[in-house]
C-alpha cells in the first residue's frame, strides 16, 4: 500500500487475512473473534460502532452471555498489540469503539482510490493508466477477503468484496480486449467462468476473446453452454446483450473485430487511433517528372469515394520509381490522415517478401498485437481489410515482384489507396492505373546533375556535363551516383568524370537492354572504389543473409574489426552498401547481384570467393559452438566439431550468448544453407548441430529445417557419410519436435547407418537418442528403450555427461509409459543430479520436466508441481517456447488429476497460446484434448465438444492412435465420429 499511514506507522489489510503491521513488522491480532472485531471496526472507516452493533456483527442473533465482556477483552488486547499508537488508533466513544486509520493505512481504501482514478483515466481516454490502476487495485487482494473470520458481518462483507473484485476484473478485462489482448485473456476467462458459471458478463468477454482469436466455433459453444446452464439453474434465457453478441458472431459482424486502435501492450496509452507514418524521406533534390507527378497525384486525389485507387509504376531498376512514388506519396499525405504504410517487397531479389509476413508487419503498425494476428495469409488479409475499413490510409508497395505478391496487400476499402512500384508492368492487376516510367529527358537529367554538383561547376563545362548524363543512360540512379562522386571530389572537373565514363572498358558490354543502365550505374560506382573497398564489396555480396554484422564481415574479409568498419562505412558513403543498424550492414538486392557478378569476374584468385565463405562459416561455427558450450557444460559435442580458422566471439555470460544466437539466426542459417560445397559440408552440418536451439525455439524452425535438408542432400550426393549423418540427426530432431515421428525415425535410422559406417560418435549416439524418442511417441516402447539405452552407453563412452543426462530423462519417460514408475523417478532424479553437477542451466529444465512427469505418476503431486514450475521458468528464460508450452500442458494434466478443472483449463489455454505455430499439429491436438477434458469437468460441454472435434480431425489426418480416445470422449455427447 502507498501513502502515509496516518498518525503512526500502523497499516491494516482486509483483502485477504486480517492483519496489522507496524512498518515491516506484523502484529498479533489474536483469535478469529478478535480479528472479526478488528475487521468490523476497520470497514466502518473511522465511524463509531456501538457495542450492540458489534455484538450483532460478531455473533448475530444468538450472542453469548458474556458478549460485552468479550468485546472489552478483545479491544484491550488490540490496544496492547498496537503499542504506542493505540491511543490514537483504537478509540472509545459514546459507549462504542472506532479505529482511525490515516491515508494509505487500509488496503481496501487504497484499492477504492485506485479504482476511482482508473474510472477517471478511462473517461479521459488514457487506457494505459486505467488498466495499470485497476491492476494495482486487484494486486492488493491476497486470497479470500476476511479469510477465516466468523460472524454474519464478516460473511456479508466478504460477499461484497468478492463481488467488487469481480467487477474490477471485468473492467480490467474490458480494457485488455480494447487493447487487442484477446488471446492473452482467454486463459484467465476460462478459469473465471468455471468459478462463476452464471456470470454473463464474463461469458460474453470469453465469447468475444475466442471470436477475435479465430476460434468462432468455441465462442458459439460458450453461448450454447451458457444458455443450457441458465435454463437448468435459473429457468431463464441469456440476456439480450449475450444474445446480440451470439448473433453478431454468427454473422461475423465487423464491429466485433479487434479494434484498430488497440494499445499493443497492456500499458500502452493510445487514446487515438494508431496512425503509421512509414514513408521514407523524400529526396530534397527531386527533379522533373512533372507529367508523372501530376498523373499519379490525380489518381490519389480520387481515392475518397472510390472503392480503392491503385496505381502501379513500372520501369527498369534505377529509373527512379521509388523516388517518384515517395515524392508523390508525401505530397498526398493530407489526403490520407489515418496514416501511410510502406514496405520494400524485395521483388528483384532471390527471396521476395512473403505477403503474410508483410501483412503481419502492417497489422502491427496499425495497432494489432502479435496475439491478434492470425497465422494464415487469407485470415491476415481479411483482418487487414477490416482494420482499414472506415480509415483513409495510403499504402506504398515498393519493389513488387508481381501482381500475385501485391493482391493480398491491397486495402480494398473506400478512401484508401495503393501506390505500387515494380520492374514489371502489372497488366494482370485488375483496376490498376498503370504508369510506365522511362529514363529522364536530357534536360531533366542535366537539372538533377546540376542540383547535386552545383550550378557553377556545370555551367563552366556544360558539354562535358551532357556527356556524363548521356553516359549514365539518363538513368536517375546512375546520374545521382556520378554526381555525388564529383561533388565529393573538389579536385575533379566535370571533364575528368566524362572521360572516365567514356571508357567503355569500365562498363559491362554483355547486357540485356532492360538491365544495361542499371548495371552501368553500379559499374560506375564500383569502378571508382579503392582496391580494398572493391574487395570488400565483392566478397560481402557472396553472403546470403538478409544483412551482416561487423564481426561477421571482419571474419569474412580476414581483417580486424576496426579496419573492417572503416571500409564498410566508406562503402555506405558510396551508396553501394546500407547501414541497417549500428554494427549491421546490408546490400540492396540488385547491388548484391552485381557484387556477386563482380566477384566472379574480378576476384583473383577465384578460390578467394570460396575462402571468404569458408571464413564466414568458421566464424559462425566457432561462435555458435561457444554458445552451445555455455548452454551445456559437460557436453562433448563442441569437441567433435570440425576445426575452424578463427575463435569466433567470446561471451561474458549465458544471456549475451543466447542473445547473439537468436539475433544472428537468419544470417547463421542462411550461411549454413549456402555451404553445400564439399569443402564446407562438414562444418555446415556441425553448425546446425551446435545451433540446435534455433530449431527447438519455434521461431526459426522452418529456416532451420530448410538448411538441414539442403545439407543432407548435398552430403548424400557428395558421399560424405559423416556430414550426412549429422545433418540427418538435426533433421530427426526437427521432425520429433514438429510431431512428425515417422519421418523423425526414418531420418534417425539413416543417421545411425551413416554414423556407424564411419565410426562417428556424434551421429551414432544422437541418432539413437532421437530414434528412441520417435519410437516412444509411436508407442513402441521396447524399441524406444533399446535405442535410448544404446545412446546412453555411447554418450558415457564418449565422456558426454550432459547428453547422457538427456538420454536418462528420455529413458525415464519410457519407463513411465511402461508403468515402471519407481525406476522412472530414479532415472529422472539421476538426470537432474547430473545437470546440477555440471551446472547446466537450460537443460536442467528438461530433467525437471521429466522428473515432474514421473513424480505425478508416483502420486507426489506437490513435488511434481514444484519441478514443473521450476522447469517452466527456465524454459521461458531460455526462449524455448515449445517446451514452455508443453510444460503448461503438463501442469494442466496435474491440475485436472487433482480435481481442479478450472485451473487445468486455464493452463491448457496457455499451452495452446504458446504452442501456436510451433510443435506440430499432434501437440496442438493433445492440448485441445486436455482443454476439452477440463471444460467438460466444469460443465462447459459444448465448448468441450468443439475442442475434441478439432483434436479428432487432427488425429485422423495424422493417423494417430489418440483418435480412438477422443471418439470415446465424444460418445456421451452424442457426436462420436
Amino acid at each position: 500500500m502507498d501513502g502515509d499511514s496516518g498518525t503512526g506507522t500502523l497499516r491494516f489489510t482486509v483483502l485477504g487475512p486480517v492483519r496489522a503491521w507496524r512498518g515491516e513488522e506484523q502484529l498479533s491480532t489474536g483469535s478469529p473473534q478478535q480479528r472479526a472485531l478488528l475487521a468490523a471496526l476497520l470497514l466502518r472507516r473511522g465511524r463509531t460502532a456501538t457495542a450492540s452493533e458489534l455484538v450483532d456483527a460478531l455473533w448475530g442473533e444468538e450472542p453469548p452471555d458474556a458478549a460485552l465482556a468479550a468485546l472489552r477483552t478483545y479491544a484491550s488486547r488490540l490496544r496492547k498489540s498496537f503499542g504506542q499508537e493505540a491511543g490514537t488508533t483504537l478509540v472509545t466513544e459514546s459507549g462504542g469503539y472506532a479505529i482511525r486509520v490515516g491515508p494509505g493505512g487500509l488496503d481496501v481504501t487504497v484499492a477504492e482510490e485506485y479504482a476511482q482514478k482508473a474510472d477517471k483515466a478511462r473517461h479521459n481516454g488514457d487506457r494505459r493508466s486505467a488498466r495499470d490502476l485497476l491492476a494495482a487495485a486487484l494486486d492488493l487482494w491476497d486470497g479470500e477477503p476476511l479469510a477465516g473470520l466468523p460472524g454474519p458481518y464478516a460473511e456479508s462483507q466478504r460477499s461484497r468484496l468478492d463481488e467488487w473484485r469481480l467487477h474490477l476484473l471485468e473492467s480490467r478485462i474490458d480494457l485488455d480486449l480494447e487493447a487487442g489482448h484477446h488471446t492473452e485473456v482467454i486463459s484467465e476467462l476460462t478459469a473465471l467462468t468455471a468459478d462463476h458459471p452464471l456470470r454473463e458478463r464474463l461469458r460474453a468477454q470469453l465469447m468475444l476473446a475466442l471470436y477475435r482469436s479465430g476460434r468462432q466455433a468455441e465462442a458459439l459453444a460458450v453461448y450454447a453452454d451458457t444458455r443450457r446452464l441458465l435454463a437448468e439453474e435459473l429457468g431463464v434465457d441469456p440476456s439480450g446483450e449475450l444474445r446480440d453478441l451470439h448473433q453478431g458472431i454468427l454473422e461475423a459482424d465487423a464491429g466485433l473485430a479487434a479494434p484498430a486502435d488497440g494499445d499493443g501492450l497492456p500499458g500502452d496509452a493510445a487514446p487515438s487511433v494508431v496512425r503509421p507514418a512509414q514513408l521514407p524521406a523524400s529526396v530534397p533534390d527531386f527533379t522533373g517528372r512533372t507529367a508523372f507527378v501530376g498523373e499519379l497525384s490525380e489518381q490519389l486525389a480520387t481515392a475518397e469515394g472510390r472503392i480503392m485507387a491503385v496505381s502501379a509504376v513500372a520501369g527498369i531498376g534505377g529509373v527512379g520509381k521509388t523516388t517518384l512514388a515517395v515524392h508523390v506519396a508525401h505530397a498526398a499525405r493530407e489526403r490520407f490522415p489515418d496514416g501511410q504504410l510502406y514496405i520494400d517487397l524485395q521483388g528483384a531479389g532471390p527471396r521476395p517478401a512473403e505477403p503474410d509476413a508483410v501483412l503481419g508487419s502492417f497489422l502491427r503498425a496499425l495497432g494489432c498485437t502479435d496475439s491478434a494476428i492470425p497465422d494464415s495469409l487469407d485470415e491476415r488479409s481479411a483482418l487487414y481489410r477490416s482494420v482499414l475499413d472506415g480509415r483513409r490510409v495510403l499504402v506504398l508497395l515498393d519493389n513488387a515482384r508481381d501482381a500475385a505478391q501485391v493482391r493480398p496487400l491491397l486495402p480494398g476499402t473506400e478512401g484508401c489507396a495503393a501506390l505500387i512500384t515494380s520492374r514489371v508492368r502489372m497488366v494482370d492487376l485488375a483496376g490498376a492505373h498503370l504508369v510506365d516510367l522511362d529514363v529522364m529527358s536530357p534536360e531533366e537529367a542535366l537539372q538533377l546533375f546540376t542540383k547535386i554538383v552545383g550550378m557553377e561547376r556545370v555551367a563552366a563545362e556544360r558539354k562535358a556535363a551532357l556527356d556524363v548524363v548521356a553516359a549514365c543512360g539518363f538513368l536517375p540512379l546512375a546520374i545521382r551516383i556520378a554526381a555525388s562522386r564529383l561533388a565529393s571530389r573538389r579536385t575533379w572537373t566535370v571533364s575528368v568524370l566524362a572521360e572516365k565514363l567514356g571508357d567503355e572498358r569500365r562498363r559491362l558490354d554483355e547486357l540485356q537492354a532492360g538491365d544495361l543502365a542499371v548495371k552501368a550505374t553500379f559499374e560506375l560506382g564500383y569502378s571508382q572504389l579503392e582496391p580494398q573497398q572493391a574487395r570488400a564489396f565483392r566478397l560481402l555480396g557472396l553472403a546470403d543473409g538478409p544483412d551482416i554484422s561487423l564481426a561477421a564481415s571482419a571474419a569474412m574479409l580476414g581483417l580486424d574489426p576496426y579496419e573492417t568498419e572503416e571500409l564498410l562505412e566508406s562503402l555506405v558513403d558510396t551508396s553501394l552498401l546500407e547501414s541497417a543498424a549500428p554494427g549491421r550492414y546490408r546490400f540492396h538486392d540488385l547491388v548484391r547481384l552485381y557484387a556477386r557478378a563482380c566477384a566472379e569476374r574480378d576476384e583473383h584468385p577465384p578460390t578467394e570467393r570460396e575462402a571468404a565463405l569458408s571464413r564466414l562459416l568458421d566464424f559462425y561455427l566457432a561462435t555458435a559452438a561457444q554458445v552451445y558450450a555455455l548452454e551445456r557444460p559437460g557436453d562433448r559435442l563442441p569437441d567433435h566439431v570440425a576445426p575452424t580458422s578463427g575463435h569466433g566471439l567470446a561471451f561474458a555470460d549465458r544471456g549475451s550468448a543466447l542473445e547473439w544466437l537468436f539475433s544472428e539466426a537468419r544470417c547463421l542459417l542462411a550461411c549454413a544453407h549456402q555451404s553445400t560445397g564439399e569443402a564446407l559440408l562438414r562444418r555446415a552440418a556441425d553448425l546446425l548441430m551446435v545451433a540446435k536451439d534455433l530449431g527447438e525455439s519455434g521461431a526459426d524452425s522452418r529456416a532451420y529445417e530448410q538448411a538441414t535438408l539442403a545439407l543432407q542432400e548435398a552430403a548424400q550426393e557428395a558421399g560424405d557419410r559423416q556430414a550426412e549423418g549429422r545433418a540427418r540427426v538435426s533433421l530427426a530432431n526437427v521432425y520429433n519436435l514438429a510431431g512428425r515421428f515417422a519421418d523423425a525415425e526414418e531420418q534417425a535410422r539413416l543417421a545411425m547407418d551413416a554414423g556407424d559406417s564411419v565410426g562417428d560418435p556424434v551421429s551414432s549416439a544422437f541418432a539413437r537418442n532421437d530414434r528412441g524418442l520417435a519410437a516412444a511417441y509411436q508407442s513402441r516402447y521396447e524399441d524406444a528403450e533399446t535405442y535410448l539405452q544404446q545412446s546412453l552407453d555411447l554418450f558415457l563412452a564418449d565422456g558426454n555427461q550432459q547428453s547422457a543426462a538427456s538420454a536418462l530423462s528420455n529413458l525415464s519417460r519410457t519407463h513411465l509409459l511402461t508403468d515402471r514408475v519407481g525406476s522412472a523417478v530414479a532415472l529422472a532424479e539421476q538426470a537432474v543430479a547430473t545437470y546440477r553437477e555440471l551446472g547446466v542451466a537450460m537443460r536442467l529444465a528438461n530433467g525437471k520436466y521429466a522428473l515432474g512427469l514421473a513424480l505425478a505418476r508416483a502420486g507426489r503431486a506437490e513435488q511434481a508441481h514444484q519441478e514443473l514450475t521450476e522447469a517452466l521458468a527456465i524454459f521461458r528464460t531460455s526462449r524455448q517456447r515449445l517446451w514452455e508450452g508443453m510444460t503448461h500442458f503438463r501442469l494442466a494434466e496435474l491440475q485436472l488429476a487433482a480435481g481442479k478443472p478450472a485451473q487445468a483449463a486455464s493452463l491448457a489455454e496457455q499451452a495452446l497460446s504458446v504452442l501456436r505455430g510451433i510443435g506440430g499439429e499432434w501437440r496442438r491436438a493433445n492440448a485441445l484434448t486436455m482443454l476439452g477434458r477440463a471444460l467438460n469437468d466444469i460443465g462447459q460441454l459444448d465448448r468441450a465438444r468443439v475442442c475434441w472435434q478439432e483434436a479428432l480431425a487432427v488425429y485422423d489426418q495424422l493417423g494417430s492412435p489418440e483418435a480412438a480416445e477422443v471418439r470415446a470422449l465424444l460418445q456421451p455427447l452424442g457426436t462420436a465420429a
